[in-house]
Formats: structure tokens, sequence, C-alpha cells
């Protein structure tokens, strides 16, 4: 049985005043992609705001310790640095942008069928996938990519000419991430369940079981397990062995009478932090499934107050939450 405490205390209430797109900690302040195209960074309890799309909204973005980047509806790949300096990645000239990794320096991203690739130095590379793409990652090794489309996932090298190797499964692909250590790739997909495969030999793996989609995925930091939303728990499947979760059943943290809508493993401990769509955020631990409470909400219309953003520190020690309606904060974790 999981035992629960709170660390509500050691939060610091923030408030962006609009819909949370994306956000992460960049250059150590808590930064936010908001619906309107603006860029909230935080400094303090008030923000400082920043217009990267001033002409369309954030449809996604991603963050890392330099840099959170947007896509938007008007077609821009945006980058906003914590200074709040702007560079235009990329336009594609009103073509949404529906996919966007980030590593190291390079990012890629997609527009229906059209995914481009930019390393750090800036050079360009283009692929025109089968069918509009849904998700991207970067594998852990090499300068390769993992998309997602309609019947399947390609696995792109940019710098290469050859074509792209291809993981079949029939249905419409969404997001898609990849093991730690490169060995098997998941699929969500459009039928509430998940998909994948053992890079090695390409042999499928079937995860079934959601009542929703799942629209987050998080790995943990030793790559056995795999977090996931789209239940009234966070999923969590195991990958140890070299057959992955086949013939394992998952484990379920968090459970409440509400919708997992993110998830985000801790980046050097056992331990998944879980955002549902009333607001809550909650921090629990595999190994015994102990939970801690970061934030309640007691009001009774939860509409539009879902988590939207989870993001650790780089070194585990502040978690950083964002809500659909605005609402924010940051979790100062004791002793870390």
């Amino acid at each position: 049985m999981s035992t629960t405490t709170s660390m509500s205390q050691h939060v610091t209430a923030l408030s962006a005043d609009a819909e949370i797109v994306a956000g992460g900690f960049v250059g150590e302040l808590p930064t936010f992609g908001l619906a309107t195209g603006e860029i909230a960074i935080f400094e303090g309890e008030t923000p400082r705001k920043v217009v990267a799309h001033p002409d369309g909204a954030i449809l996604l973005g991603q963050s890392d310790p330099a840099r959170l980047v947007t896509g938007g509806d008007d077609g821009r790949l945006v980058a906003t640095y914590p200074d709040g300096r702007t560079e235009q990645l990329a336009d594609e000239k009103g073509r949404w942008i529906d996919a966007l990794a980030l590593r190291e320096g390079a990012v890629a991203w997609a527009a229906g069928k059209q995914v481009r690739s930019r390393d750090a130095k800036g050079e360009i590379k283009t692929y025109v996938a089968p069918s509009s793409v849904r998700g991207l990652c970067f594998m852990p090794k090499g300068y390769r990519l993992a998309l997602s489309h309609y019947n399947g996932v390609s696995l792109w090298f940019p710098n290469m000419a050859a074509e792209p190797e291809t993981l079949k499964w029939a249905g419409s692909h969404l997001d898609v991430t990849v093991s730690v250590d490169g060995k098997f790739i998941v699929s969500a997909m459009q039928e509430s369940a998940l998909h994948g495969w053992r890079v090695q030999d390409h042999k499928d793996m079937r995860m079934t079981g959601y009542p929703s989609k799942t629209r987050s995925f998080s790995w943990s930091a030793n790559g056995d397990w795999l977090a996931t939303s789209g239940a009234e728990a966070c999923i969590v499947w195991p990958f140890q062995g070299k057959d992955g979760p086949m013939g394992k059943g998952p484990r379920e943290c968090g459970v409440r009478p509400a919708k997992v809508t993110r998830v985000a493993f801790h980046p050097k401990s056992l331990v998944v932090a879980i955002g549902y769509e009333d607001g809550w955020v909650m921090i629990c631990r595999i190994t015994d499934a102990a939970e801690i409470l970061v934030r309640s909400t007691t009001e009774s219309d939860t509409k539009d107050r879902a988590i939207s953003v989870l993001a650790w520190s780089a070194d585990g020690g502040r978690l950083l939450y964002g809500a659909e309606d605005g609402a924010a904060g940051v979790l100062d974790v004791p002793g870390a």
C-alpha cells in the first residue's frame, strides 16, 4: 500500500496568466511557452514576457539548459534564451510545426510530411516522410532521428544518402520515444495503445489497456523503466531485459480519480513526477510506491486546469510544473 506525504510547503506558486504549452529550466530560470505566442521567464514571482511568435500561437516546445525552442501555427521555429533574446531557427511559411526534438545543440522539426534537422553548426537537411509526421526524437547514439507517421516509425540519418530504415506496424502512430540505450523504440498510437520495437531485429511489442491516448513519456535515468500518461495512474513499463516489457505487467503509481496528463522521471533517482487533468501534481517512488503530494486543487470545476508541463532541473533539486489555466510553480526539494 502506498503512503502519501506532502511537500507543498516547499512550492513557490507562479502564474503565467495564459495557457502554458511548454516549459523547462533554461539557464536555471523557470521558462514557459504560452499559447499567446509569448515566453514567460521567471527570475522571481513576476514573469518577464518576451514575444516569440507575434503572429501566431505556440503549439509545442522543448527546452534544454541553453534555450526554449517553440514551434507555432505561424510556421516559425524560435529559440528563446534566458536573457530574453529570441532567434528564428526556421520559417515554414505558415505550415504548422507538428513535431519537435532537441539534442546537444541540434534541433529537428516536422511540418506535414516534411522533416528537417539542423545540426549544431546550423546545417539543415530535409527528408520527406511517407505521411504526416506526428512525433520526433533523437536516438541516443549518432546523429539519427526516429520519426513516427502512419503505419510505423522511420529511422533517419540526416547526413547519409541512404533511405531511412522503417519499423512497420499498421495504424496511426503519434508521439515516439527511444530508450536510453537505444535498444527500444516505443510509439503512442491513435487507438490508445503503445507499440514498441526492439531496434536490433524489429521484434514487435504491444502495450495495451489504456483508457485514453498516451501523450507523455519519460524514461528513468538508468533506462529500466518507461513512465506513461493516459490512465488514472502513471503506468510504468519494465525494460530491464532483452525483451523489454513482453510477458511482464506494468507498475501503477499515483492512482487517483483523474487522468494523468504529464510524467517526468527524476534525472538521477527512481522517482517520477506525475501531473493530472485536475491540476494535481505528485511524486512517486518506483521502488515502494511511496507518494509525495506537490500540488492539490480543491475547486469542483477542473476544466482547463490540466498539468501541461513537468520538468526537473538538471541536478534534480527542483521540479517545475505548468497548467493549461496558466498556473505554475516550482518545488525546491528539501535536502537536494
